[in-house]
């Protein structure tokens, strides 16, 4: 059972779970790709707090991920083993190449140690871990680790449990279905990887309390409408009061499914259908 619920002995226990993390096979990490961390606790260049609730929490190192695996070209690799990472939800894998360079990519749903995977500028077998151009997936299967600009690196479909459906192609592009309802078109020449994305129960955890949240690297944060109607602008008025107006950030900005997407944007044009927000509806 990948989810294991504690038993209610105390407060913090009551309706807390764990991720037992059962395809994770390598607990230590390999030195040679880690790197340090600095911790920016929300603030910016000019040490000005931009995103509130952040600071503290555990020390971790940073694991450098592949997202790009053009340099390992046709250079078959084997699974060492499927590690832990604190700084994503998805879990990691170790390969080891032919010539003996080791990488880290994000683990597939179904990779195991001892499989082989291959990146490849032609079409190779459609099976988890491949990574190929789009133009070479067949029509139908799931990817992830999508690129948006052809030789930028994976952009999409990176998280936990997430994937993009392949729908069809057409012209220079190809449509993607993505998580989160939304239909895009993205170029034939960006490469994605074959699969889903691995550890899959990531969002069925339950921390529990707030310590556990603390280590994450979260702080407390204050509801706008406890606030002062000079410090927020859900702030302010006798008693208990919403404001009646739409929710927003402290710096005004739509928040809580709210659109915030520049309709300026260049690639507003590839997309074919918005997602659908379960406050507003279909965005524009």
């Amino acid at each position: 059972m990948p989810i294991r619920v504690y038993r209610p002995t105390s407060a913090g226990r009551r309706n807390a779970s764990v991720n037992m993390r059962e395809d994770v096979t390598k607990t230590t990490p390999e030195k040679s790709l880690l790197a340090p961390l600095i911790r920016k606790s929300g603030r910016n260049n000019q040490g000005k707090i931009t995103v509130r609730g952040r600071g503290s929490g555990v020390k971790r190192m940073y694991r450098r991920i592949d997202f790009r695996r053009t340099d390992r070209l046709d250079i078959p690799g084997t699974v060492v083993g499927i590690e832990y990472d604190p700084n994503r939800s998805a879990h990691i894998a170790l390969i080891q190449y032919a010539d003996g360079v080791k990488r880290y990519i994000p683990a597939p749903k179904g990779l195991k140690d001892g499989d082989q995977v291959l990146a490849s500028a032609q079409p190779i077998e459609p099976s988890p871990g491949n990574a190929m151009r789009l133009k070479d997936i067949p029509t139908g299967l799931n990817v992830h680790c999508v690129e948006l600009t052809p030789g930028r690196g994976a952009q999409m479909c990176r998280s936990a449990g997430t994937y993009a459906r392949l729908s069809n192609k057409e012209d220079r592009f190809a449509t993607l279905v993505l998580p989160s309802g939304e239909i895009r078109r993205v170029l034939l020449e960006c490469r994605a990887t074959v699969g889903e994305t691995g550890n899959p129960d990531h969002s069925l955890r339950s921390l529990g309390k707030a310590g556990i949240s603390r280590k994450l690297g979260r702080r407390p944060k204050t509801r706008g409408v406890a606030m002062s109607h000079n410090a927020h602008p859900l702030g302010g008025g006798a008693g208990r009061s919403k404001g009646n107006r739409a929710p927003v950030s402290r710096s005004g900005v739509p928040s809580k499914g709210g659109g915030t997407r520049n309709r300026k944007k260049h690639s507003q044009t590839l997309i074919i259908r918005r997602r659908k927000s379960r406050r507003y509806g279909q965005l524009k």
